[in-house]
């Protein structure tokens, strides 16, 4: 039985989805994953239970029998300081580690936003590992240099047994070759392996209208057949429709609409061009009644918004992209950049 627990040194490393293409990449080996995420980050409130997202989203997509909310043991800091002392965390966590590894042969747990996280209530990644008899497998993400800076100062001061370290993988970078040319000999020299370097794909950067309409609360007005349309570009729409459609971008395909409720003129312009999706702001509705017929026919989601068109747009380029079990596509390609670029030789 091999345990990994999957960390990285800051947010948005891609954790979650590496963890999903090497248990897909696996399963095509005939090698079974479980999955564990003991302390919880991003919650989740839904008919009266409390879970974490990734743990919803990861046991939904690889067909897990536990319940979320059974594979955590908490999210809250005071309240697991006031539930469980050390020795009760490192006896829970084996516990729900023994349970998760029945009928697998590896169990993949997930740490927390960065190495520090979580380390007051002894659920950092490192005591994690340390508590289940696991390796650590650290998801490096960013600027060259600033990766090596950090692998370094974890292999110096921090990782003092090499043995704890499976390797790390290095995520979301834009010239494999050249990331390779300047940086390798580092990982070279100080002994850490390198099980892969995964590009960086656009792609996976993109959300449906779903997504969209499920983060932001809006309301659904027409168009509910196309809400699993992707946005590849946001244009807002505060100039009139005649000087908007000369613009380059409103060329572009798979677009998202900002605009008050109120600009037909605007509304129309976009239900005749390529477009994913509409945001209505300002909760205001328009009173054209073939608006509505034109986007249920031509599967062009328009959600309404309650705020302003400046409050919406900056709540969207403030929102933090998480595929969502339903998006195929992007769990596929995950599943292929982990074929194409990481040795999972080390889950032997």
């Amino acid at each position: 039985m091999k345990r990994i627990v999957v960390a990285s040194t800051h947010e948005e490393a891609g954790k979650t989805s590496i963890i999903i293409g090497i248990a897909k990449a696996l399963s095509e080996k005939n090698i079974s994953c479980g999955y564990m995420k003991p302390l919880g980050d991003r919650l989740l409130y839904q008919k009266k239970r409390l879970w974490d997202y990734d743990a919803s989203l990861v046991s939904n997509i690889l067909g897990l029998t536990e319940k979320p909310e059974d594979i955590s043991l908490g999210f809250d800091h005071n309240k697991l300081r006031f539930m469980y002392d050390e020795q009760s965390t490192s006896k829970k966590l084996k516990e729900i580690c023994n349970s998760v590894s029945k009928d697998h042969d590896v169990v993949l747990i997930e740490g927390g936003r960065n190495l520090a996280f979580g380390h007051s209530v002894f659920l950092d990644p490192m005591t994690i590992a340390r508590n289940v008899g696991a390796q650590l497998l650290l998801i490096l993400s960013g600027e060259g240099s600033e990766i090596v800076d950090e692998i370094a100062f974890l292999r110096n001061c921090v990782l003092s047994d090499s043995s704890d370290l499976a390797g790390v993988i290095v995520n979301q970078v834009k010239d494999i070759e050249e990331f390779k040319n300047l940086h390798m000999d580092i990982f070279n020299e100080l002994g850490v392996p390198v099980l892969g370097i995964i590009p960086y794909e656009e792609d996976l950067t993109h959300f449906t209208i779903d997504y969209l309409y499920k983060t932001l609360f809006t309301k659904i007005i027409a168009g509910e057949g196309g809400l699993m349309n992707i946005v590849n570009h946001i244009f807002v729409g505060a100039m009139s429709a005649a000087q908007v459609i000369t613009k380059p971008l409103w060329q572009y395909e798979n677009k998202l609409i900002i605009t008050p409720g109120d600009r037909i003129d605007m509304i129309t312009a976009a239900l005749d061009s390529s477009t994913s999706g509409i945001v209505l702001t300002n909760n205001i509705l328009p009173d054209d009644p073939i608006i509505q017929s034109k986007a249920d026919t031509r599967n062009i989601p328009i959600l309404l918004a309650t705020n302003d068109t400046f409050a919406v747009a900056k709540l969207i380029d403030d929102m933090e992209i998480l595929f969502t079990k339903d998006e195929t596509k992007k769990i596929t390609l995950l599943e292929e950049l982990v074929k194409k670029h990481v040795k999972l030789d080390f889950l032997k």
